[in-house]
């Protein structure tokens, strides 16, 4: 293969690579500045379809739509105050009946609480943790129905259905040491 053929395939495929990120910020609804890189917001209709956790180089996108505005607004609001509410409407229907009651039982734990996912399989009646953890891992909607609260009994845990270090677990800790009084608990 020639040199001039090698780079053109080289410009295409970073040109492609530019593409997909500038398209991956515009599929949402908003992206917003978070502590720990962005978050992004989807929205269809009258309700909230999906809140995404993505890395700080992610364009932001000013809310398109009033509901985006709002869920922007709300998320911003408990970045300031971990105490703050959330009143938005969520796309609840795409989970599965034992999503939506693991989802209902995550919301019962109060901000700067933790509940193992063993714990949470017991108060909502289900004998599996794993299937808690996947559960927790669906949730379409974290910070708003706050799945980081629900940790591993050997510690933080995974999140999102990423287990081991990296973005998605620095991710859960800012959120637990977030929502925390001091030296409640230690950050594995």
């Amino acid at each position: 293969m020639s040199d001039d053929v090698l780079e053109i395939a080289r410009a295409t495929r970073h040109h492609g690579v530019q593409r997909s990120r500038t398209k991956e910020a515009t599929m949402f609804n908003a992206v917003i500045a978070a502590p720990f890189g962005k978050v992004g917001i989807r929205a269809s209709g009258e309700a909230l379809r999906e809140i995404v956790y993505l890395p700080a180089q992610t364009a932001g996108v000013e809310p398109d739509c009033e509901l985006a505005a709002r869920a922007a607004g709300q998320i911003e609001r408990y970045f300031e105050n971990a105490d703050a509410a959330f009143d938005l409407p969520l796309a609840l229907s795409q989970g599965t009946a034992f999503q939506r009651r693991v989802w209902d039982g995550i919301c019962s734990i109060a901000a700067g609480d933790m509940l193992t996912y063993g714990e949470l399989a017991k108060r909502i009646g289900s004998v599996s943790p794993r299937a808690v953890g996947q559960a927790c891992g669906d949730n379409p909607f974290p910070i708003v129905i706050p799945c980081h609260r629900v940790v591993s009994a050997s510690g933080i845990g995974g999140f999102a259905h990423h287990g081991g270090e990296g973005f998605f677990r620095d991710v859960k800790r800012w959120l637990l040491a977030h929502e925390c009084t001091a030296n409640r608990f230690e950050l594995r």
